[in-house]
Protein backbone atom coordinates (compact mmCIF):
# COMPACT_ATOMS: atom_id res chain seq x y z
CA UNK A 1 0.00 0.00 0.00
CA UNK A 2 1.29 3.54 -0.61
CA UNK A 3 2.67 5.79 1.84
CA UNK A 4 0.06 8.22 0.88
CA UNK A 5 -2.97 5.57 1.35
CA UNK A 6 -1.57 4.29 4.61
CA UNK A 7 -0.93 8.25 6.34
CA UNK A 8 -4.86 9.01 4.87
CA UNK A 9 -6.24 5.78 6.73
CA UNK A 10 -4.59 6.14 9.62
CA UNK A 11 -5.07 10.30 9.90
CA UNK A 12 -8.39 9.99 9.59
CA UNK A 13 -9.12 6.92 11.56
CA UNK A 14 -10.46 4.90 8.42
CA UNK A 15 -10.36 1.45 7.75
CA UNK A 16 -10.46 -0.82 4.37
CA UNK A 17 -13.13 -2.83 3.94
CA UNK A 18 -13.01 -5.98 4.14
CA UNK A 19 -12.65 -8.62 1.14
CA UNK A 20 -15.38 -11.21 2.27
CA UNK A 21 -17.99 -7.77 2.81
CA UNK A 22 -17.17 -6.19 -0.79
CA UNK A 23 -17.87 -9.96 -2.49
CA UNK A 24 -20.78 -10.13 -0.64
CA UNK A 25 -21.83 -6.39 -1.41
CA UNK A 26 -21.41 -6.99 -5.19
CA UNK A 27 -23.49 -10.39 -4.72
CA UNK A 28 -26.41 -8.81 -3.53
CA UNK A 29 -26.22 -6.11 -6.26
CA UNK A 30 -25.67 -9.01 -8.27
CA UNK A 31 -29.03 -10.76 -7.31
CA UNK A 32 -30.93 -7.10 -7.37
CA UNK A 33 -29.68 -6.69 -10.88
CA UNK A 34 -30.77 -9.11 -12.26
CA UNK A 35 -34.00 -9.74 -10.47
CA UNK A 36 -34.94 -6.02 -11.98
CA UNK A 37 -33.27 -7.44 -15.38
CA UNK A 38 -36.00 -10.37 -15.74
CA UNK A 39 -38.69 -8.15 -14.29
CA UNK A 40 -38.47 -5.74 -16.82
CA UNK A 41 -37.99 -8.89 -19.58
CA UNK A 42 -41.05 -10.78 -17.79
CA UNK A 43 -42.79 -11.41 -21.17
CA UNK A 44 -39.21 -12.71 -22.87
CA UNK A 45 -38.26 -14.83 -20.00
CA UNK A 46 -42.32 -16.04 -19.43
CA UNK A 47 -41.96 -17.40 -22.84
CA UNK A 48 -38.82 -18.99 -22.15
CA UNK A 49 -39.60 -22.95 -22.08
CA UNK A 50 -36.01 -24.40 -21.51
CA UNK A 51 -32.39 -23.28 -20.38
CA UNK A 52 -30.61 -22.63 -23.71
CA UNK A 53 -33.95 -20.06 -23.96
CA UNK A 54 -33.67 -18.52 -21.20
CA UNK A 55 -29.94 -18.04 -21.70
CA UNK A 56 -30.70 -17.02 -25.45
CA UNK A 57 -33.28 -14.02 -23.74
CA UNK A 58 -30.41 -12.88 -21.41
CA UNK A 59 -27.61 -12.42 -24.39
CA UNK A 60 -29.96 -10.55 -26.69
CA UNK A 61 -29.89 -7.79 -23.75
CA UNK A 62 -26.06 -7.93 -22.39
CA UNK A 63 -25.84 -4.39 -24.03
CA UNK A 64 -29.00 -3.22 -22.09
CA UNK A 65 -27.71 -5.08 -18.77
CA UNK A 66 -24.52 -3.65 -18.91
CA UNK A 67 -25.73 -0.15 -19.54
CA UNK A 68 -28.01 -0.78 -16.44
CA UNK A 69 -25.08 -1.90 -14.70
CA UNK A 70 -23.43 1.24 -15.10
CA UNK A 71 -26.03 4.03 -14.68
CA UNK A 72 -26.87 1.79 -10.69
CA UNK A 73 -23.24 1.92 -10.13
CA UNK A 74 -22.93 5.55 -11.23
CA UNK A 75 -25.62 7.07 -9.80
CA UNK A 76 -25.81 5.35 -5.96
CA UNK A 77 -22.15 5.70 -5.78
CA UNK A 78 -22.22 9.20 -6.41
CA UNK A 79 -25.07 10.09 -4.26
CA UNK A 80 -24.64 7.98 -1.63
CA UNK A 81 -21.05 6.77 -1.37
CA UNK A 82 -21.90 3.23 -1.97
CA UNK A 83 -24.73 0.66 -4.15
CA UNK A 84 -27.75 -0.97 -1.94
CA UNK A 85 -25.20 -4.13 -1.57
CA UNK A 86 -22.87 -1.63 -0.08
CA UNK A 87 -25.13 -0.21 1.95
CA UNK A 88 -26.30 -3.27 3.55
CA UNK A 89 -22.66 -4.43 3.73
CA UNK A 90 -21.85 -0.72 5.78
CA UNK A 91 -19.41 -0.26 3.46
CA UNK A 92 -18.58 2.93 1.54
CA UNK A 93 -17.10 4.39 -1.20
CA UNK A 94 -14.74 7.36 -1.09
CA UNK A 95 -12.64 9.64 -3.44
CA UNK A 96 -8.62 9.49 -2.16
CA UNK A 97 -8.36 12.68 -2.86
CA UNK A 98 -11.22 14.47 -1.17
CA UNK A 99 -12.53 11.24 1.26
CA UNK A 100 -16.06 12.29 0.18
CA UNK A 101 -18.05 10.92 -2.46
CA UNK A 102 -16.46 10.45 -5.82
CA UNK A 103 -18.11 12.95 -8.15
CA UNK A 104 -20.04 12.39 -11.37
CA UNK A 105 -16.75 12.08 -13.29
CA UNK A 106 -15.04 9.19 -10.96
CA UNK A 107 -18.04 7.26 -10.22
CA UNK A 108 -19.04 7.30 -13.96
CA UNK A 109 -15.08 6.45 -14.50
CA UNK A 110 -15.50 3.63 -11.93
CA UNK A 111 -18.76 1.94 -13.14
CA UNK A 112 -17.53 1.86 -16.96
CA UNK A 113 -14.61 -0.13 -15.89
CA UNK A 114 -16.28 -2.30 -13.37
CA UNK A 115 -17.87 -3.67 -15.95
CA UNK A 116 -14.98 -4.00 -17.92
CA UNK A 117 -13.45 -5.81 -15.37
CA UNK A 118 -16.08 -8.53 -15.61
CA UNK A 119 -15.86 -9.01 -19.25
CA UNK A 120 -12.07 -9.87 -18.78
CA UNK A 121 -12.74 -12.52 -16.22
CA UNK A 122 -12.80 -10.37 -13.00
CA UNK A 123 -9.29 -10.24 -13.48
CA UNK A 124 -9.91 -6.68 -11.48
CA UNK A 125 -11.58 -7.80 -8.89
CA UNK A 126 -9.17 -10.33 -8.40
CA UNK A 127 -6.24 -7.92 -8.22
CA UNK A 128 -8.11 -6.43 -5.67
CA UNK A 129 -7.40 -8.92 -3.40
CA UNK A 130 -4.11 -9.60 -3.75
CA UNK A 131 -3.86 -5.10 -3.59
CA UNK A 132 -2.64 -4.09 -0.12
CA UNK A 133 -4.97 -1.06 -0.17
CA UNK A 134 -7.35 -3.72 -1.71
CA UNK A 135 -8.27 -1.30 -4.99
CA UNK A 136 -9.30 -3.29 -7.92
CA UNK A 137 -9.01 -2.28 -11.44
CA UNK A 138 -12.84 0.46 -11.57
CA UNK A 139 -10.74 1.53 -7.71
CA UNK A 140 -7.42 2.53 -9.25
CA UNK A 141 -8.57 4.08 -12.33
CA UNK A 142 -11.26 6.53 -10.62
CA UNK A 143 -8.71 7.04 -7.78
CA UNK A 144 -11.20 5.55 -4.88
CA UNK A 145 -10.73 3.29 -1.86
CA UNK A 146 -13.87 1.36 -0.24
CA UNK A 147 -13.89 1.67 3.27
CA UNK A 148 -16.03 0.69 6.25
CA UNK A 149 -18.51 3.17 6.86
Amino acid sequence: MSEEIESILHREGLTLADTKKRAMAFFIDEMLLSFLLIIALYDNFAAATTIEEWINTTNQFVLEFMMMKIVYQAFFVMQYGATIGKLVMKIKVIEIRTLDNPNVLSSLNRAIFRVISEMFLYLGFLWGMMDPARQTWHDKTAKTLVIDA
